[in-house]
């Protein structure tokens, strides 16, 4: 009798784990994934740029068209390394620990456009004006990265950022003027919201071909 019910339960307790839905993200973190993203962050010996590149994709310049250079796909374990990793001194596992509780998790997606020569920094003026025979060269709008669309998938679900930011990038020589040179778009997402194995990010530019990578939550921290 007794074995009979071990191998009932046994039955059970398997029909129940494949019933339940199997999350590939590791959130929410527990207390020792934290104290374990927090001595790895204070290790500072280049940790933290190794775990990081595990989480980006990158991409080949386009031959024609802005050039998406890379998106990148930080977990809250991420996060957490990074946000140790800034720290030298004055900070413990237990204050890590309380810092990140009863705080949600996201995930944040990174997304770095840099301008091509097909794509530049100076472009014909809208207005039509001209210099002698040649078209007037103005400098491309800093906010030119609203003319981009991202969008983020949780297997074939779409999901809508919480919140999103992005600011310009310039490339400054030693001497001469700044120059516009790029974008960098993050965007929010609760991790809680990701409940496939798998994530797609879609950057659709104003010129050129659309790109797409795919993460898989199951091999990312």
């Amino acid at each position: 009798m007794h074995t009979l019910n071990r191998c009932l339960l046994a039955v059970f307790v398997a029909v129940l784990l494949i019933a339940l839905p199997a999350f590939a993200l590791q959130s929410p973190l527990s207390d020792e994934s934290v104290r374990e993203a927090y001595f790895l962050g204070q290790r500072h010996d280049g940790s933290f740029a190794s775990l990081l590149e595990k989480h980006t994709k990158r991409l080949r310049p386009p031959k024609s068209g802005p050039y998406i250079a890379s998106i990148a796909f930080h977990t809250p374990f991420v996060q957490l390394v990074q946000y140790s990793d800034q720290y030298i001194g004055n900070y413990s596992a237990q204050q890590a620990q309380l810092d990140h509780r009863n705080h949600q998790e996201f995930i944040k997606v990174q997304v770095q456009i840099q301008l091509t020569s097909t794509y530049p920094a100076y472009i014909n003026d809208p207005s039509g004006r001209r210099v002698g025979s040649s078209p007037l060269l103005i400098l491309r709008p800093s906010d030119f990265w609203k003319d981009f669309e991202v969008h983020i998938f949780d297997g074939e679900k779409v999901l809508s950022p919480s919140d999103s930011h992005a600011h310009a990038n310039s490339s400054c020589g030693r001497r001469g003027p700044c120059v516009l040179a790029g974008a960098t778009l993050e965007f929010d997402i609760p991790a809680s919201a990701f409940t496939s194995d798998t994530a797609t990010i879609e950057v659709i530019p104003p010129q050129g071909d659309a790109v797409s990578v795919r993460f898989d939550l199951s091999s990312l921290r």
